[in-house]
């Protein structure tokens, strides 16, 4: 949280300024099913675009 400048001590917190996630190497952030292929690496790619760290599509095999 963080207070605006210029303002007095005291009078309870501040506002929150920004909220942060830990994410760690090997997380996976989304699950896309009964979509076509090309269709949701298109959409995940764009969001990877956003996130502004290193990602990779990752496909389950599917079990017989």
């Amino acid at each position: 949280s963080k207070k605006p400048a210029e303002v007095r001590m005291g009078k309870g917190k501040g506002s929150v300024d920004h909220w942060v996630a830990v994410v760690r190497p090997g997380k996976i952030l989304f699950e896309v099913s009964n979509v076509p292929r090309e269709a949701a690496q298109n959409a995940l790619r764009r969001a990877a675009a956003k996130l502004g760290l290193k990602t990779r599509f990752v496909e389950r095999l599917e079990q017989v």
